[in-house]
This record gives structure tokens, C-alpha cells and sequence, in this order.
């Protein structure tokens, strides 16, 4: 499955209020922040109570937990009318223009 396709089925699933309106704008970027706030939260306690041993039941927690980032991600995409692809090659061709420009450390969006 590409972004593409799992962008389309993934939007049949939104059954959020204000599909379409700034409201389930605001309800995928709530949703965005609390997944990747419980994934960071896996794995500071892999850190605490593991020593940063990561198993592989560790392993494919996160990666559900990974799955649904990529849901609200998705969804926030299709908010804003734009798909994961186009997220992402604009995301790849900031990077490398950074990199082409020995600025890719530091700070701020617009270096």
C-alpha cells in the first residue's frame, strides 16, 4: 500500500465532527500531538524501565502506536486538501535545499 491509497481509506474511517471545517482540523492536530505524545511516552519508559533494551513486543507496540500518528497525519493532510505525497516532497526538497546550503543544523523554519 502507497500513501496514496491508504490516505483514501484511512479518510473513509473519520468520523470526527467538522470533517471539511476547521473543527476536525482542530480534532486531528489534538489527536496528532496526544498519539505522538503516547509514542514518545513508550519509549522514555523502554528508557527507564528497560535501560533501553528494546524487545519485540516493544517493537510492534510502538509501531501501532506509529500507525496511529500516521492516521491523524493522514487525516490532517486530507483537512488541508493536500495528500501525504505532497507533504512529503515538500518536506524532502526543504531538506535538501538545507542540506545544499550547509543548513541543515540550527534553528528556524526559515534557514
Amino acid at each position: 500500500m502507497d500513501f496514496e491509497e491508504y490516505q483514501m481509506r484511512a479518510r473513509t474511517t473519520a468520523i470526527y465532527g467538522g470533517v471539511g471545517e476547521f473543527t476536525g482540523l482542530a480534532y486531528v492536530a489534538l489527536g496528532l500531538a496526544g498519539e505522538a505524545g503516547e509514542f514518545a511516552n513508550k519509549v522514555k519508559k523502554i528508557w527507564r524501565d528497560q535501560r533501553g533494551e528494546i524487545t519485540q513486543e516493544n517493537r510492534d507496540i510502538l509501531i501501532q502506536e506509529l500507525g496511529d500518528v500516521l492516521w491523524y497525519l493522514s487525516n490532517a493532510a486530507s483537512e488541508l486538501d493536500k495528500s501525504l505525497d505532497e507533504a512529503a516532497v515538500a518536506n524532502i526538497e526543504k531538506l535538501f535545499s538545507r542540506k545544499d546550503r550547509g543548513v541543515l543544523g540550527g534553528s528556524g523554519d526559515n534557514r
